[in-house]
């Protein structure tokens, strides 16, 4: 049976289409315009339009909650709310953050938006094409995160804690302790999170194997 595809002009393909395009132009900033005009300069030009892209990926919450995607719904909206949280609840709210104002900003912008490109034009080209997605992109998909994953959290928890003094000055106790329950989520969050991965890449390292065998 023929591989059931979309139309690149679909919504949830047209999503997926432009999400890797808001996550390449971030990652375009990184490479080209931090390096002329530096920290925190870089964060103040780039906050509000990483906040916006973010901010997109409440349509992801939608559409599992829909049950458009196959996405459980309490790992996506865990995964989307912790990230509202840094780039609402920080970049925002609290931009006097020191690690938002240095290297963990681009670090975590760099994890963030090579993990999104990838992941974004993964599901666009198994929406859009009849083949799925290349090779290529499978391996990036389920090799980076080894790198990428523990690059973005250390950068979430580095910024998120810099900010803890702030939001107890500006806004009192409850956003302070809002953030430090947020980090304390890691806990269990993380290592879950990363096995499954792990077990995700295995069964699809393994079905790679499978298919090179059977083409020699």
């Amino acid at each position: 049976m023929a591989k059931k595809v979309v139309s690149v002009c679909s919504p949830l393909a047209l999503y997926n289409g432009l999400s890797a395009c808001g996550w390449g132009y971030i990652l375009l900033n990184v490479i080209v315009k931090y390096p002329f005009v530096g920290q925190p300069a870089f964060f103040e030009q780039t906050k509000n339009m990483v906040t916006l892209i973010q901010c997109g990926a409440i349509i992801e919450i939608l559409n599992s909650l829909l049950g458009i995607v196959r996405s459980p719904i309490v790992t996506t909206a865990a995964q989307v709310l912790s990230r509202l949280l840094v780039v609402i609840g920080i970049f925002q709210l609290l931009p006097e953050s020191e690690s938002a104002q240095g290297i963990p900003y681009i670090t975590l912008l760099s994890a963030w938006s090579i993990t999104e490109i990838v992941r974004y034009l993964f599901y666009f080209y198994t929406l859009t094409s009849t083949t799925g997605a290349p090779r290529l992109l499978l391996y990036l998909r389920y090799n980076l995160f080894w790198v990428l994953y523990p690059t973005g959290v250390a950068s979430e928890l580095l910024i998120i804690y810099s900010s803890l003094s702030w939001a107890q000055v500006k806004y009192g106790p409850w956003l302070q302790w809002t953030l430090i329950g947020s980090m304390l989520t890691y806990i269990p969050g993380l290592p879950m999170l990363f096995l499954h991965m792990v077990a995700q890449r295995k069964k699809v390292m393994k079905s790679l194997r499978e298919d090179s065998k059977k083409q020699e």
